[in-house]
């Protein structure tokens, strides 16, 4: 754009310009996050590499999936229909929520609640900026940006939510219209979208919040692009090394290309065309050059292909990977475990627990906040009475995959009852995911569960 034209422009180009604001976001940070969503999306090769593997979809999808083998989440009280209702909500956008926090490092669920009900949208990194954050490094000003395409044109609402020191949120809202991706294009009123015709351009949420209304689910690895607060992509340390692996992907497309048998032979053997010009044929066939008439003969050239030093290159670099994400060995690098130690076997699996577990607790947070978010802002639109307890009323189960064996736990909860190290309600509070905290607790669990537990003791 000249800067004649930019003068008579009235066009908006970002959430900066629009708010008259500065995202927080280093230029490292800016720049990581753009290759990490250039390494999960990449399909088609460049001229230095082929991403065919597709490693980041693969570490998302793999991770993702383990986490949540054997996951459930529930009331407490079957009876709590508020909650019931949050949860089946969450759920419906679980999978594309925490895969999109794999990827960015960060993202956000966006609780809508209607008269008819509560849903979820995903604010992926790409669609928020940070504008400020408190001292324990959480996110008090954020700018969001939400698209729709709607009569041939791009709409994108824009919201600014500020949290105050006395935890009330302000939600700023503005609509621009545009006719490319180029830019926002010009402000419209908020009614020009159905969707939006209720929006104020400035609400103030009558009761505290203390978060900007968004739940934010943030990768557990240290940031370690610039050590700021920003979350990171599950595959950010890697991140070289899954270029690494693009180019070496392409020098071995090129080895195999190179490779091919060519069969050399003089000019004169080359057919001619009616014009006299030299009939011209595909260079992976025949090649021609210029030789003695005298010496006419057929040269095959067909060099031993390196894919073994390529295989082996590549090998090392996912064995790398697999360290440095806190992977079991074998699970991108497919190695024997019979070509590994009996103590490398055990640490890689030793590890890859603790990363499994890193990832659930990051879920936990996620999903007991929402319970909390969503309590409170049902109470302020009058929906529920907003009463909820995070930590009580939400009960989430992992199932005995990987993190543990529940069989072989529960047996030595047993034992340590029959020794009377621990007393019984306790340990069907853990079979049972129960609340043994409160003398109330251990009664209600008398009342309901110390028949089956005295069955299962073989009625001592």
């Amino acid at each position: 754009m000249s800067i004649v034209s930019a003068l008579f422009d009235n066009k908006i180009y970002s959430f900066e310009q629009a708010f008259g604001v500065r995202d927080i976001t280093s230029d490292d940070m800016r720049r990581a996050i753009r290759d990490w969503y250039g390494l999960y999306y990449a399909r088609e090769p460049t001229g230095q590499e082929d991403p065919c593997q597709r490693l980041p979809v693969a570490v998302v999808s793999k991770l993702s999936r383990t986490v949540f083998s054997e996951y459930a989440a529930k009331p407490a009280q079957e009876t709590n229909k508020t909650i019931a209702r949050t949860l089946a909500a969450v759920e419906q956008v679980r999978g594309r929520a925490v895969q999109q926090a794999l990827i960015g490092g960060e993202c956000f669920l966006k609780p809508v609640i209607t008269s008819a009900g509560i849903y979820f949208s995903v604010v992926s990194r790409r669609n928020f900026v940070p504008l400020g954050r408190d001292a324990r490094g959480q996110i008090t000003d954020l700018g969001t940006a939400e698209r729709t395409e709607a009569g041939g044109w791009i709409y994108t609402l824009l919201e600014r939510r500020t949290v105050d020191a006395s935890g009330y949120l302000t939600i700023e809202s503005r609509l621009y219209r545009s006719d490319s991706n180029a830019s926002l294009g010009t402000e419209v009123p908020l009614s020009a979208l159905p969707q939006y015709a209720a929006l104020a351009r400035i609400n103030r949420l009558p009761e505290p919040l203390w978060s900007v209304g968004l739940i934010p689910i943030r990768t557990p690895m240290e940031n370690c692009v610039d050590g700021s607060p920003d979350g990171v992509a599950v595959y950010a340390a890697a991140a070289g090394l899954i270029h690494n692996i693009n180019v070496n992907e392409a020098q071995l497309n090129g080895e195999f290309e190179r490779g091919e048998s060519r069969i050399i032979v003089g000019t004169d053997l080359m057919a001619m065309d009616e014009d006299g010009k030299r009939r011209r044929l595909k260079d992976h066939v025949f090649t021609a050059v210029d030789e003695d008439p005298g010496d006419l003969g057929v040269t095959i050239f067909s060099p031993a292909l390196r894919e073994a030093s390529f295989l082996a290159r590549k090998t090392e670099y996912l064995r790398n990977i697999e360290t440095l994400i806190g992977f079991k060995r074998g699970i991108l690098s497919e190695v024997e475990a019979a070509e590994r130690t009996a103590t490398e076997v055990t640490s890689s699996a030793g590890d890859y627990n603790l990363t499994i577990q890193d990832f659930q607790q990051m879920w936990e947070r996620t999903l007991r906040e929402t319970v909390r978010v969503c309590a409170a802002l049902e109470k302020m639109y009058r929906l529920s009475d907003g009463r909820a307890d995070p930590e009580r009323d939400v009960v989430i189960d992992w199932g005995n995959g990987i993190l543990y064996d529940e069989d072989k736990t529960w047996a030595d909860y047993m034992q340590m009852v029959g020794a009377g190290m621990i007393k019984p309600e306790i340990a069907l509070a853990w079979k049972f995911n129960l609340p043994w905290e409160t003398p109330a607790d251990l009664e209600k669990i008398r009342e309901t569960y110390m028949p089956e537990l005295e069955t299962l003791l073989g009625g001592e």
